[in-house]
């Protein structure tokens, strides 16, 4: 068998389902084109997973897939078929990995915000405004015995901390109040590092699981990368650029360490992104190419 750090990868990208006018010409689901190539920089090939598939077919899908990213975006935490279809594979990770059978899961903004969702059992979020803000992270002090950041070498962490190298574009979060007076989230989650909202909110901005392979982030690494709106605060300085990337190749790592696979190489094939062509979407959204399903 490969060692880890030698297997690939191939990480699950769960659409989401569109919801803003200008988008729907193009069809009901979407996978924006940041996210995936946030995900190859880390040295991973991508899975767009639809939400129109059966229970039988998700399961199939996780046996062979390494990970999943659940995206940033708009859509209800509780009723919608991206909320449904990953409780699905909420579930199946979590009995996974208390098998011995490694498989992480990164959420982004949104996905962040479901994963608190899926633990707690509810929907728990309060406004705490910060659209289009670049922030510095407030580090807590677990941040120094964490997996997310254990490899960032010391300069970049300063400058995390000290730097607006996190793009943040959301109107709701999980407050610290909130976060320490729920005892499924506190024992569930440790939180990284915290931000104060425009409204004066201090939010949890950065959470991994305690004993799980499982990572949460309110803002958006991809962004630092792959996104370019000129209207639009996307932190794209060196350190910006460097914590981006350090993130994505940390999350493939995770990844590497699962040893799902395809049952065959042409059913690998089918599946991957390369078979699907992004229509440029810059004149009409914050995102320069969008895959829609």
């Amino acid at each position: 068998l490969a060692s880890a750090s030698a297997r690939l990868c191939k990480t699950g990208i769960l659409a989401q389902e569109v919801v803003d006018d200008v988008m729907k010409p193009f069809g009901k689901t979407y996978i924006p084109d940041s996210y995936v190539k946030y995900i190859e920089s880390g040295g991973s090939r991508v899975v767009p997973i639809r939400l129109t598939l059966t229970a039988t077919e998700y399961e199939k899908i996780f046996r062979s897939i390494n990970g999943l990213l659940l995206i940033g975006g708009s859509t209800d935490l509780e009723t919608s078929d991206f909320a449904r279809v990953s409780k699905i594979f909420y579930h199946l990770a979590v009995k996974a990995n208390d098998g011995g059978d490694y498989f992480p899961i990164w959420g982004t903004c949104l996905g962040m915000q479901l994963l608190t969702v899926l633990v707690a059992g509810e929907n728990l979020l309060s406004p705490t405004p910060a659209e289009n803000i670049p922030l510095p992270l407030n580090l807590t002090p677990d941040v120094h015995s964490c997996r997310m950041f254990k490899g960032f070498p010391s300069e970049v962490m300063t400058a995390l901390s000290r730097e607006p190298l996190t793009g943040n574009f959301h109107k709701f979060g999980i407050t610290n109040e909130t976060f320490a007076g729920n005892e499924k989230l506190h024992t569930f989650y440790t939180v990284l590092s915290t931000n104060v909202a425009e409204n004066g909110a201090t939010f949890i901005s950065t959470m991994e699981a305690k004993n799980y392979p499982f990572y949460g982030v309110q803002w958006h690494p991809e962004v630092n990368r792959f996104q370019w709106a000129p209207d639009v605060q996307f932190p794209h300085s060196p350190y910006a650029v460097r914590v981006s990337s350090l993130l994505a190749e940390f999350y493939i790592d995770e990844g590497r360490r699962s040893f799902h696979s395809y049952d065959t190489p042409d059913e690998e094939a089918s599946s991957l992104i390369y078979n699907y062509q992004p229509v440029y979407a810059g004149n009409l959204t914050r995102y320069e190419q969008i895959y829609f399903f």
